[in-house]
């Protein structure tokens, strides 16, 4: 059978091996012949210049910071300097053994440490394990700190999680994971959590509430500590959702507001590449009374100035979350992040992000529907709702045609409770002249679907791959590359 590919020509090849050095063995005895192959394997012909310029233009096509703006809201996208990347690569970091002894690791247990040391100043906490490997991992961590509280406390009854109905996620599946009962709690006219619902759905059986400030619609929650005292008050504890720390660095710490626990987001916050299934880092955070439930070791600085693993496994934890000691990498980027900002550059993070998502909510807010009218955090929440009643043309629509500005689109259809949103998180590293670009290219978008809707409802036009059946792709995905005989088949 001979096989079919676009750049392949008899005779070419990429390379040639050198005559074989090992003596030929009898390969009936190591692989049975009818299991064999017994012709060629029909790989395609190709010189090496044509494959090296086969997948660079592939790993062109992907799109990334590095490449264009990337306002994908809640998920902090931003460029990350290149020196953290040279500094995680240091062979003394990217060549560590897990399990060398501590006298031969001092500088990577010196980094964990310091790193532990600085979460618990910009957060309020009073200690921090680095070992969840992501977000959704904290979550669970932290929920299972919970369980574990109120286990200790005598208070097993207590089963229910309180989620708000514009939270992540994740949030809800890692409370039903960890064992708990989710009661969604509706959002009031600004945006936030309706006090008053709050307050009826507290009780006995209240285990804590999973909250993120600002919140996923971008809007800071004003009522904040008296949510806090409610949930205090009905024995409940205060977990706080990390994935938009980007909006507060420097400004206010969860720790303030009353939160007892905190998960970060490091690859989002704090300078890791986002993106591609990892790496990841969530570090759990929590106050003083729940350091013990921490998953151990952890790293310590003794007396002499030397540091060690925590000596002593305390019988409250709740156990190793992650082999060996979580992503170092990615804990390295962060302390560098952190070190080479300051206190001061923590806060012009946050200043600008803030300023920015401001910046185009203000300049689209007369092109798209602002579901809530308030000034927003990192990132703002528009609405295709009109847009779609008046021509048509839905969020998935403008995303799309977003693709052939060159812009990657932002969230849509979250969060839930806004019709055809828009989540745009523009985050500090972009400047106004990009700003301006993409408001531009939403704006006439827009005036696209007035007068051409034809031409948004067929985008995208310019990228490799023009629209798919996404419903065909879900429920009939092609996972690898087959031969033209057997995709017949």
């Amino acid at each position: 059978m001979e096989l079919i590919f676009e750049k392949s020509r008899p005779g070419l090849h990429a390379f040639s091996l050198p005559p074989s050095d090992v003596p030929e063995y009898n390969g009936d005895q190591l692989i049975p012949r009818h299991l064999r192959r017994s012709r060629p394997a029909g790989l395609p012909q190709v010189s090496e210049t044509e494959a090296v310029r086969h997948y660079t233009a592939l790993s062109s096509r992907n799109h990334g910071v590095d490449s264009g703006f990337y306002p994908l809201g809640s998920c902090t996208m931003k460029y990350n300097p290149k020196i953290n990347e040279d500094i995680a690569a240091m062979p003394g970091f990217s060549a560590v053994h897990p399990l060398l002894p501590a006298a031969a690791v001092q500088g990577c247990l010196a980094v964990m440490y310091e790193l532990d040391q600085a979460l618990c100043r910009i957060t309020g906490m009073a200690q921090f394990t680095l070992q969840p490997a992501a977000g959704a991992h904290g979550e669970l961590t932290g929920l299972m700190i919970i369980r574990a509280w109120h286990q200790q406390q005598n208070e097993t009854t207590r089963d229910e999680i309180l989620i708000p109905d514009s939270a992540h996620g994740t949030n809800p599946a890692s409370a039903a994971l960890a064992g708990f009962k989710v009661v969604e709690i509706p959002s009031d006219a600004d945006g936030c959590v309706d006090l008053q619902a709050l307050r009826r759905s507290l009780g006995p059986k209240t285990a804590g509430i999973m909250l993120t400030n600002p919140n996923t619609l971008g809007l800071f929650d004003r009522q904040i500590c008296a949510i806090a005292d409610a949930v205090h008050q009905a024995g409940g504890l205060l977990y706080y959702d990390g994935a938009n720390a980007n909006a507060i660095l420097g400004q206010v710490r969860p720790g303030d507001m009353g939160f007892d626990i905190v998960h970060l987001n490091l690859h989002k916050t704090f300078s890791t590449p986002h993106g591609g299934g990892g790496p990841g880092a969530g570090p759990v955070g929590v106050t003083e009374a729940l350091a013990p439930f921490l998953p151990g070791p952890l790293a310590v600085r003794q007396s002499d100035g030397t540091y060690d693993w925590e000596t002593v496994h305390h019988p409250l934890s709740i156990g190793r979350m992650k082999a060996f000691h979580g992503h170092f990498a990615v804990l390295v980027r962060a302390l560098a992040y952190i070190w080479t900002l300051g206190d001061e550059g923590l806060r012009e993070v946050s200043e600008t992000a803030v300023l920015n998502a401001n910046y185009v909510q203000a300049s689209l807010r007369e092109t798209y529907d602002l579901p809530f009218n308030r000034l927003c955090m990192h990132e703002c929440v528009l609405s295709a709702r009109q847009l779609r009643e008046q021509t048509g043309i839905s969020a998935l629509d403008v995303a799309k045609r977003l693709l052939d500005d060159g812009f990657h689109p932002p969230t849509i259809y979250f969060p839930l409770i806004v019709k055809e949103a828009l989540m745009i998180e523009p985050t500090e590293t972009e400047n106004k002249a990009g700003l301006d670009a993409f408001i531009l290219a939403m704006r006439q978008i827009a005036a696209e679907a007035a007068h051409s809707p034809e031409t948004v409802r067929q985008a995208p036009q310019k990228t490799p791959v023009s629209r798919l059946d996404e419903t065909a792709a879900a429920r009939h995905p092609i996972l690898r590359w087959k031969p033209p005989a057997e995709a017949d088949q």
